[in-house]
């Protein structure tokens, strides 16, 4: 399990496993990592752990948040990492993460009412479903075509781009459009799974409730509303 060493000056502080999805890192006692430090943010920034991969993301600390010495606003971390958040750093252990840099920021943007945006959503995901699927796992529901799960797909309802099917066959996407509503869909062998990452306002709906902070499994049908764009999810 990956996991973070908290140090200051190079003396260790403590030890935190990322055994929850989402790890909040700041001064306010509420947070899961505090650092009680005045050049540290109340809510500094946040870890989403999605598989064996976890993401970093400031969330508009006054001091940044800086990996390996160079300031990010999101960072896919990779095991060794070091992250710096005021005079503390905090040390990414995970020998099992992904190599892939590039992974979170392969988003596909939906933006209400913006054609552009709507086929660049559209450009994605036939980009993503270029690549190659993840490996089956012992247990895995099989797919009609063979081996593997079942594949799930999106298909775009409203907007410009109105019954457009977006295969789902990367292990990790992001969708929505940063700084109003942003989730992931993660693949894992249980099934699909929609995570919210960040909004300007409630959480995703699925068949007209919010999800809330957990994943929610996604079903076959499933209806989903994100960033003013509604979609049905099906399995094949």
């Amino acid at each position: 399990m990956a996991k973070l060493v908290l140090s200051l000056n190079g003396a260790v502080q403590g030890e935190f496993e990322l055994d929850q999805e989402r790890f909040t890192i700041g001064r306010k006692p509420e947070n899961d990592i505090q650092i009680d430090n005045l050049a540290v943010s109340g809510k500094h920034s946040m870890i989403i752990t999605i598989l064996d991969d976890s993401f970093l993301e400031d969330l508009g600390s006054t001091n940044g948040t800086y990996v390996n010495g160079k300031l990010v606003k999101k960072h896919a971390l990779k095991d060794g990492d070091v992250i710096a958040i005021g005079k503390h750093e905090l040390k990414y252990l995970n020998e099992n993460a992904s190599d892939d840099e590039d992974e979170f920021e392969k988003t596909m943007i939906i933006k209400p009412g913006s054609a552009s945006a709507a086929v660049a959503a559209a450009q994605a995901a036939e980009k993503a479903g270029a690549a190659a699927e993840p490996t089956p796992q012992a247990g895995a529901p099989a797919a009609a075509s063979g081996g593997g799960m079942p594949l799930g797909r999106l298909t775009v309802l409203n907007g410009p781009i109105a019954g457009k099917e977006l295969e789902l066959t990367k292990a990790l996407i992001t969708l929505g459009k940063p700084g109003t509503q942003v989730a992931v869909i993660s693949r894992r062998p249980q099934g699909y799974f929609l995570t919210h990452i960040e909004s300007s306002g409630g959480f995703p709906v699925v068949n007209g409730a919010e999800i809330g902070a957990k994943a929610y499994q996604l079903k076959d049908s499933d209806m989903i509303e994100l960033a003013g764009i509604k979609m049905e999810f099906t399995t094949s």
